[in-house]
């Protein structure tokens, strides 16, 4: 039996719930209603966990604030004994159209204060993640408003479609592997 580690980013507290950089939580939040499975608060975060075709998966919605994601990684990758393979960020990336996701084996920040923490306290670059667009319809300056913003009446629309494509795009993760999962969602 696999286990697996799946992390959604985002900022704790009701200020943050419906910001593009909460999206992470958004998805990891759908996730666990398709697996009615509910969080419990634990060290570092709120963590659900359930089976997904026999394989073991834990949920986590860290509460350290994005820029500082990678304690809470580092912690549950070593306490539940998971291999950095079975490892997914659930994370919000500007350099891709609203409502579309990416899977990527390993990659760089980015841009990304999330993953740059999570580099930080792994010493590696090499984990899965799962990228979803929010676009860049923001103004030059205006970047750090645009990701703390909320969604607009346009992007809300389709914004539930999108987030259950990327429950199936980690449902697939989880049964057939990151190559698998990036041949049918990227």
């Amino acid at each position: 039996m696999h286990k697996f580690l799946l992390i959604g980013l985002g900022n704790p507290g009701d200020k943050y719930q419906n910001t593009r950089h909460n999206i992470g939580f958004r998805i990891s939040d759908a996730l666990c209603v398709r697996f009615e499975s509910e969080y419990q608060s634990d060290k570092y975060g709120d963590l659900a966990q359930f089976k997904i075709k026999g394989h073991q998966v834990f949920v986590l919605k860290p509460n350290t604030f994005m820029n500082l994601s990678g304690k809470a990684v580092r912690y549950y990758l070593g306490l539940k004994k998971i291999n950095i393979n079975n490892l997914l960020i659930i994370a919000d990336d500007l350099h891709l159209p609203f409502g579309s996701i990416k899977l990527r084996r390993k990659g760089s920040a980015g841009g990304h204060n999330g993953h740059q923490d999570i580099i930080n306290k792994l010493h590696t670059s090499n984990y899965c993640r799962l990228k979803f667009g929010i676009g860049t319809n923001f103004h030059s300056g205006a970047q750090s408003q645009y990701v703390l913003g909320e969604w607009s009446q346009e992007e809300k629309t389709g914004l539930e479609n999108f987030i259950n494509l990327s429950v199936d795009a980690i449902v697939n993760f989880c049964n057939l592997g990151v190559d698998k999962a990036m041949a049918d969602f990227n």
